[in-house]
């Protein structure tokens, strides 16, 4: 009977040890839960709205009834200027020639580019970057498209601005698609490392939940940059004495100076990041290499000329460069890992 009571005792005393203060930790925990899990229902629904495939394919749709519809616009302007139904007084040169007027549906075409760039930024980094050189060469393109409606077919070829200019952007454009495509054999290199544990997974599920999260706070930025910039532009088109509006040196730069110091942050916040997925120095070495890549690309939007060209193609050479000595380092990981596979076999 004795031994009866001790223990009913011992069990009393064992249920009053859960305290009000444990039993509040245990309640705040559970909300902790709750609140993360609908946090992540949230964000999966706006990063649905803003990101999937679906909305993608939309957008796409839409940027290119937008690239026409403002294609025919440019080009019924330019005809009205011609003969003289309308008078616009710009120094513009986008109004003299038809040829111009590819320049303003090229001008969405990169819009959509911007967000085909977010969108792969969870995917890969290596598609991302690719992405800013596609972004930058096709800069380039359009402005091709400006630089034939001010040719000037001479003997005196070398000594015009302009038709430099166009000589520089002629090569670079052959150049840039050379070495993205060489970029693109790269990023799609796959070396097989084994398994991964389920320490690993968490940590890439991790990695790939953050650059959604930086993916979807990019695109309201995004747009509102856009919509800034073209009616700063507009403002300045409209009132040159203006000192409100914002100053462009080149009308290629509107939106895009602003946008490649975006990504420069961007980048700099995976980098950092990146640290809590993996601490391999090749890379840390790529990721930071990319970084100084897209630096360079903002660089060239501070300059003009051959200095500018040079400043973009030598951006993509770098990155090109960091990401071949990169997957030298992966290949040899992963030869290592293989060996120690077959000896302990």
């Amino acid at each position: 009977m004795c031994d009866n009571g001790s223990s009913g005792s011992g069990l009393i005393s064992k249920r009053k040890t859960i305290t009000p203060f444990a039993l509040l930790k245990s309640v705040s925990i559970y909300y902790q839960i709750i609140l993360y899990m609908a946090f992540n229902k949230s964000f999966d629904i706006i990063y649905q709205k803003l990101l999937s495939d679906k909305t993608k394919k939309r957008s796409e749709q839409i940027i290119l009834a937008i690239a026409i519809a403002s294609f025919l616009i440019h080009l019924t302007i330019i005809y009205l200027v011609d003969y003289n139904l309308i008078s616009i007084d710009t120094s513009s040169h986008l109004l003299n020639n038809p040829i111009a007027a590819i320049y303003t549906p090229f001008s969405f075409i990169l819009v959509y580019e911007v967000y085909l760039l977010i969108h792969y930024l969870p995917k890969s980094i290596t598609t991302y970057i690719g992405k800013q050189y596609e972004i930058i060469s096709l800069i380039i393109i359009r402005r091709l498209f400006k630089d034939l409606s001010t040719l000037s077919l001479s003997s005196d070829w070398f000594k015009s601005k302009y038709d430099l200019q166009f000589t520089y952007d002629l090569v670079a454009s052959v150049l840039l698609f050379f070495l993205i495509y060489q970029f693109h054999r790269q990023s799609s290199v796959r070396f097989v490392k084994g398994v991964h544990d389920e320490e690993e997974k968490n940590s890439i599920a991790r990695f790939i939940k953050i650059k959604k999260v930086l993916a979807a706070t990019l695109v309201p930025i995004l747009i509102f940059v856009a919509i800034y910039s073209l009616i700063s532009w507009c403002a300045g088109a409209i009132y040159p004495g203006d000192s409100k509006g914002v100053s462009f040196k080149n009308i290629n730069n509107i939106f895009f100076e602003q946008f490649f110091t975006i990504l420069i942050i961007a980048d700099v916040i995976l980098l950092l990041f990146s640290f809590f997925h993996t601490d391999e120095f090749h890379k840390v070495i790529r990721n930071s290499g990319f970084i100084i890549s897209t630096i360079l690309i903002r660089l060239s939007f501070s300059v003009s000329g051959l200095l500018s060209t040079v400043l973009i193609v030598s951006a993509i050479i770098f990155g090109l460069l960091i990401l071949i000595i990169h997957n030298k380092f992966e290949e040899r990981i992963a030869m290592e890992k293989s060996k120690t596979v077959s000896t302990n076999e």
